[in-house]
């Protein structure tokens, strides 16, 4: 019994839509798309009118570098979570602002940025230090 309680928060993400985020006031899950490619990152979540709060969009760079993100053609406020390879969150930038071109970057190294809606970072209460369980982290992914 004790090991289906220790691997239960791992079921909640046997795909790769699905995420937690681990913090003070708990788990929280969010439904996920991935983006891996170029092309995918570049569009991100351009032109979207709404976003559920358990929503988001995942960008894996595979593999820990600085990144930077802007919100042109970016129409509601995001949270941006920048988070290392082995999911640890290392900066959460609040509210970027739509349509904004003013460069957003992540503060360290990392290879996961989420994106949610603005202000879900805050009133889950998502700080640095917290952790990101998701099936790409921890593997190497092509």
């Amino acid at each position: 019994m004790a090991a289906i309680i220790a691997f239960a928060p791992l079921a909640a993400c046997s795909d790769e839509g699905k995420l937690v985020l681990h913090t003070a006031s708990g788990d929280h899950a969010f439904h996920v798309e991935v983006v891996d490619t170029p092309e995918g990152r570049e569009k991100g979540l351009m032109f979207v009118q709404d976003l559920a709060d358990d929503a988001g969009m995942l960008f894996d760079f595979k593999e820990e570098r600085p990144v930077s993100f802007w919100m042109q053609n970016t129409l509601i406020p995001l949270d941006m979570v920048f988070v290392g390879a082995d999911g640890v969150v290392k900066t959460v930038h609040a509210n970027a602002r739509p349509m904004d071109t003013t460069s957003i970057p992540s503060g360290a190294p990392v290879q996961y940025v989420l994106e949610v809606p603005g202000g879900v970072a805050a009133s889950i209460g998502l700080q640095p230090g917290d952790t990101m369980i998701h099936d790409r982290v921890g593997k190497k992914t092509k």
